[in-house]
């Protein structure tokens, strides 16, 4: 299993980028292959709430992989957990 802890941005459709802190790893069980993670944006606003698949997270050195939201946590009055599903290779 690999994974990745760090900076991320979320780019969501209409190509507005989002800064945030990712946390991702590699399932491989069972001979199948994917990714998932969390990630946790700066800032919140209706159009990440809303956001759900066509997402792309980008990671430093421009390492860009297709994601998914399966789910959204609410932590503090200010901060949301985004739950990620990844497709086609992890860019980490």
């Amino acid at each position: 299993m690999t994974t990745y802890s760090g900076p991320a941005r979320l780019i969501l459709v209409g190509g507005t980028q989002v800064s945030g802190m990712a946390s991702l790893s590699t399932n491989q069980r069972g001979g199948i292959n994917g990714w998932s993670g969390t990630f946790r944006p700066d800032q919140i606003s209706a159009e990440i709430q809303n956001a759900s698949d066509g997402l792309y997270l980008e990671l430093p050195y421009d390492q860009i992989g297709a994601v998914a939201v399966t789910g959204i946590r609410k932590l503090l009055a200010t901060q949301i957990l985004m739950s990620l599903t990844g497709s086609g290779p992890a860019p980490f």
